[in-house]
Formats: C-alpha cells, structure tokens, sequence
C-alpha cells in the first residue's frame, strides 16, 4: 500500500508539527515549500495523499491544482489555508478536495482525515468550475466555529440533501440558506422564502401548496403555491418550529411522496425542489409536548447547520462592524469608520440579538455618528440612548418596572400582559426605523433585519398605518 505523503507547506514550523505527527502514523512525508517543488515531486512518482496550502510563494495552491493533479486525478487532496472564509471553502470544495482544514487545526483531526483519505484512494467529488460568487456573500467571520459553518456548507453544495438550519434569532440563517442556493447545485433555479410565522394558520397552506379558484371563499383564481414556484431551484423553509400542526402533516407527506396537491384540488403534481429548513427553537422538547411532528423532524433534519451567536464568535465583531458600515455606505448612508476602543467596546457587548442587532447598531451610526471616525464615547453615547427607545417606553433593563406598573394598573388576570409588553417596545421601535427611513417600510423591514409582511402585520395590528402613510404623504 502507497503510505507516500505529499506536504506542500511554507511555514516551516506547521510543516514540522504535521511531518512529526504523520510519520508517528507510519507515512513518509515528503516536504516542499512552493508549487514549482510541488509539480517537481508529483512528476517524480505517485503519493497516496497531497496536503496542501493555499498561499505560497510563487502562487495560488487551489487555483493551480486542478492542472497540477491532472497525472493523479484519484489522489485525495487535503487543503490547508489561514485565509478562512467561505470563499476559501467552496474553492477546495470545488476542486474535489477530500477536506478543508482552516488554520490553526486540530492536528488529531488532520491525521485522521489523512488516514481516511488513504484508506479512500480517492477524492470525495469530482472537480467542478470554480464559482467567485462566494466573494460576495455577506457570511463574514473567520472565528473557529464559523469555519465550522463553512466546512458543513461546502460538504452540501454538491447535492440535494434536506438542511436544517439551526441557531438564535439573528444569527444569520437565512443567509447560510442563501449561500447554500447561490453556491449550489440549484443556482440556476429560483430561491423561494416562506416564513412560518409570519403567515396566519389558516393561510400557509395556500401558500405552501396553492389553491384553486373557488377553493374557499376569497380564492378568485387559482394561486400557484411556493413548492410549485421553486421548482428546479430551493425553497426555504423558515421559522418551521412556528408552522401549524395540520400544516406539518401535509408538509410531511409532500416531503415523503415528492407530490403536492393545491388545496381545493384534485390533481397531484409532482415537485421537486430542494428543502432548506429553520428555526430558532429547540424542536426536540416541542415534539415531546406534540406540537411539532417527530417524522416531520427526521425528514429536515438530514444535514444539520448550527449557527454559534455573537457571543459565540467574538473575533470576528471587529470584522462584521467594518462590513455593515461599508455596506451601508453602499445604501446611500455617510462613510464611517470605527476606533480601536470603540471596536473594543463593540467586543464587549452582549449581543443579545445576535449578528442582527450589531447590524442594526452599525446602520444607526452610519446615519447618527457626527464624525466619520467612530470614537469610544460616540458609540457609547448610541448604545446609551438605545437603552430607552425614542419614545421614552421601559427599556429591556426596565422590565421589572414595567411588569410592577402594568400589574398595578390593570387586572393580571386578564392575561394582556405579554400583548402590553410587546406593543409598549413596538411601537417606538417602529416609529424610529420609520423616521430613519423617511417611512418606507421596506427600508424599514431591512433595518430592523425582518420580513417587509412581518413589519406591515405589526403596524396594522398596532394601528400605526396612518402614521405611516401620513409621513410618506
């Protein structure tokens, strides 16, 4: 058996530590520090393993490979890169690579993968083209556990298997979603959104599965529902924690049959569509209280993503500051930039909300800020005056106080408290995305990081669409 190993790495120390650690293994680890070196050495004979890095010193490691093993096309490649974004990723999963590994490693896991690629002869997938559109996907991090988010993204781009996307409000999972779609297989096709909670009960069937003309009342002509819509693309299924339990069984026997059929009809039509999930609950307890199916939950749950919160991933806050800001100048709003204390005390925040919040937090100094270099006691200023909303309603550190005055004011029995509560932040909430924006919802929607029907539902609901429509006129 071929227990040559190929190491193209230029740093000298990595180099030593992964040479020692293989050669324990029984591998002869033979070393070159350039892509001329490494051309030389795969002319000479045949290796069982190439690991690689990215950068070296005349040239692109990913970029260069696909020519380089053309006389080896069975050898398993393991790609080993400091430069650790989703970009970076794709790229080697692009090339077929048997596995990524971003810098620093587990240095026990790379052993292993080597052992496992041996053991294979050959690469997990076939090369494809390589796609630049990761570039300009708004995944942003470098942190440890986000590059175990790229690593699980990468490792489904190349098929069509169920994802569940899981992790708190905030922390980008339509995103990951978006990524999975644009990256993959189904780029060609049509990326369709539904948000279970932002639809009524008796309306997401509909909407999941159309309708036909006369199917209950207010069905005027046929509708085509968004599993029709995406057909040959992927359909995200979003806050499915929050879906109806009728909903689910239906949604169930479409992901078993690959059929639907409208509500009101007859015919069954066959779907196909890639299933991407989410949800910000924690589904497990919900299917033992039996408000969410446990074979619906098998179904999604093929390939689970778990996305870390903020809190999670402090080193890359600095680098999503820096990327809201630009993109919020790319909007229209002023240019700025942050300091290095006021970078720090972004780090040390909460971030209750996630990657949402430091969004949102990023835009209002873009509009707020009076100089285009954020100092500490700017920011500091902002977050102070965002602990009391515009209109002067309890901030979140005030709920105590706010529970104390409603229950003296109001029968507790009655159960309106959490109804009060929620209008109470609401609305001035509201009124200052609005303001901001000069009333257009849409804008408003974006600033506030959710869906446009979510935002015009609450404004109906809390009777603010005159107000609305009195600052657009």
């Amino acid at each position: 058996m071929n227990r040559r190993i190929l190491l193209v790495e230029d740093d000298t120390s990595i180099a030593t530590v992964i040479t020692a650690a293989l050669e324990a293994e029984g591998y002869a680890v033979e070393r070159r520090d350039t892509l001329a070196g490494r051309d030389v050495a795969l002319a000479d004979g045949a290796f069982a393993a190439l690991l690689t890095d990215v950068v070296l010193p005349d040239g692109d490691g990913i970029a260069t490979l696909t020519a380089a093993r053309a006389a080896h096309p069975a050898m398993p490649v393991i790609i080993l890169s400091a430069q650790n974004t989703l970009d970076t990723a794709v790229r080697a999963s692009d090339t077929g690579a048997f596995e990524y590994f971003p810098k620093p490693f587990d240095l026990d896991e790379l052993v292993r993968a080597v052992r496992q690629a041996v053991g294979s002869g050959e690469g997990e997938g076939a090369p494809a083209p390589e796609d630049e559109a990761g570039a300009a996907l708004p995944l942003v991090g470098r942190s440890a556990p986000m590059q175990a988010v790229y690593r699980m993204i990468t490792r489904v781009l190349r098929n069509d298997l169920t994802v569940l996307i899981l992790g708190e409000s905030g922390t980008g999972k339509e995103l990951v979603a978006e990524a999975i779609h644009t990256l993959g297989n189904r780029r060609d096709g049509a990326l369709v959104a539904v948000n279970a909670a932002a639809i009524p009960s008796e309306l997401i069937e509909s909407e999941l599965f159309g309708h036909e003309k006369g199917a209950f009342t207010g069905a005027v002509a046929r509708h085509i529902g968004k599993f029709e819509q995406a057909a040959g693309g992927t359909l995200f299924l979003d806050e499915i924690g929050d879906m109806p339990m009728q909903a689910q069984t239906r949604l169930l026997r479409t992901l078993q049959s690959g059929r639907i059929r409208r509500v009101g009809g007859r015919e069954e039509i066959a779907v196909d569509a890639r299933i991407v999930a989410a949800t910000n609950r924690d589904l497990v307890p919900m299917i033992a209280a039996g408000t969410f199916r446990e074979d619906l939950y098998y179904r999604l749950n093929v390939v689970p993503i778990t996305l870390p919160p903020l809190r999670e991933r402090r080193d890359d806050i600095a680098a999503l500051a820096r990327h809201f800001l630009t993109q919020a100048a790319g909007e229209g709003l002023p240019r700025r930039t942050l300091g290095p204390a006021a970078l720090a005390l972004l780090e040390r925040q909460p971030w209750r909300g996630n990657v949402r919040e430091l969004r949102n937090v990023a835009y209002r100094l873009a509009l707020m800020a009076r100089e285009d270099v954020i100092d500490e006691e700017a920011l500091a200023t902002l977050l102070e005056r965002d602990a009391r909303d515009p209109g002067g309603e309890p901030a979140p550190a005030d709920f105590a106080a706010a529970v104390a005055s409603f229950v003296a004011t109001e029968n507790p029995g009655e159960g309106h408290l959490y109804d009060a509560t929620l209008a109470a932040f609401e609305r001035p909430l509201f009124a200052h995305a609005l303001a901001a924006t000069g009333g257009n919802q849409l804008r408003a929607a974006k600033l506030l990081g959710i869906n446009r029907n979510t935002l015009r539902k609450r404004l109906s609901d809390l009777e603010m669409v005159e107000t609305v429509k009195t600052r657009q006129g």
